[in-house]
């Protein structure tokens, strides 16, 4: 009997914790689906995945990905950027918010209405991941157009988990606090950050959360969906 190879979608997979997870999961045994706007090239190779060129602001993008991957165990949208402005909100150029919101937000919602009505129609276990970040639970000063849509994807995430709630499909968000990428040169290892994730989905969990703040942020989500919650270790 031949043994079916589960698949996996990454989004933002050129780099950071996109390339992370990629590794952990091929690793795990995934056939993965590298999607991002830059070449994933090199990293398919590594893992044996297969590349797809994908600009997560084009809903029709999303939707020939899906088309083409076919049935997916696990849908990972990752894909985010930071932009130049990370002070009051006030100060971000308009052309800003909006690339920032078309990405980190609206990239997700694209990512969301190409895959789960396949993983519906599956009705096989499946499970999705969606990475925003610690500032998206907490409120620090400055954090420019970011730290909105990271807030505004915490809710996107929320209502997904709720509105899946009794299907075969779990929902998991990732809130890592500085994570050593292009983004950052200080912070978590992305493999670590990528292991721990994983974990969570592996168990059912909805919130990754840097255990420093993990008390502070479980409460308000565990009242919400009654997770468990899985912490990252601190940022250096």
């Amino acid at each position: 009997m031949t043994r079916t190879v589960r698949k996996a979608v990454v989004t933002g997979a050129a780099s950071g914790i996109g390339r992370a997870l990629t590794v952990r999961l091929a690793a795990d045994g995934y056939a993965v689906h590298l999607a991002d706007i830059a070449s994933t090239d090199d990293t398919a190779v590594e893992t044996g995945g297969t590349s797809h060129l994908l600009d997560v602001t084009d809903p029709e993008q999303f939707d020939r990905v899906a088309s083409a991957v076919g049935p997916v165990g696990l849908v990972c949208l990752n894909a985010g950027i930071i932009g130049d402005s990370l002070g009051p909100p006030w100060e971000v150029p308009p052309d800003e918010w909006t690339r920032l919101l078309n990405v980190n937000l609206l990239g997700v919602v694209n990512g969301l209405r190409a895959f789960v009505p396949l993983l519906i129609q599956s009705g096989r276990p499946s499970g999705i991941l969606i990475t925003a970040s610690l500032a998206g639970l907490l409120t620090f000063p400055g954090g420019g157009a970011y730290a909105a849509t990271k807030h505004a994807l915490v809710a996107v995430a929320e209502q997904t988990a709720l509105a899946l709630s009794g299907t075969d499909i779990s929902v998991t968000l990732l809130c890592p606090a500085l994570v050593r990428t292009a983004m950052s040169s200080e912070g978590a290892d992305p493999a670590d950050v990528a292991g721990l994730a994983v974990d969570a989905v592996n168990a059912g969990r909805f919130l990754v959360v840097p255990d420093e703040w993990a008390r502070a942020v479980g409460v308000r989500t565990e009242r919400l969906l009654a997770g468990a919650v899985p912490v990252l270790p601190a940022s250096e």
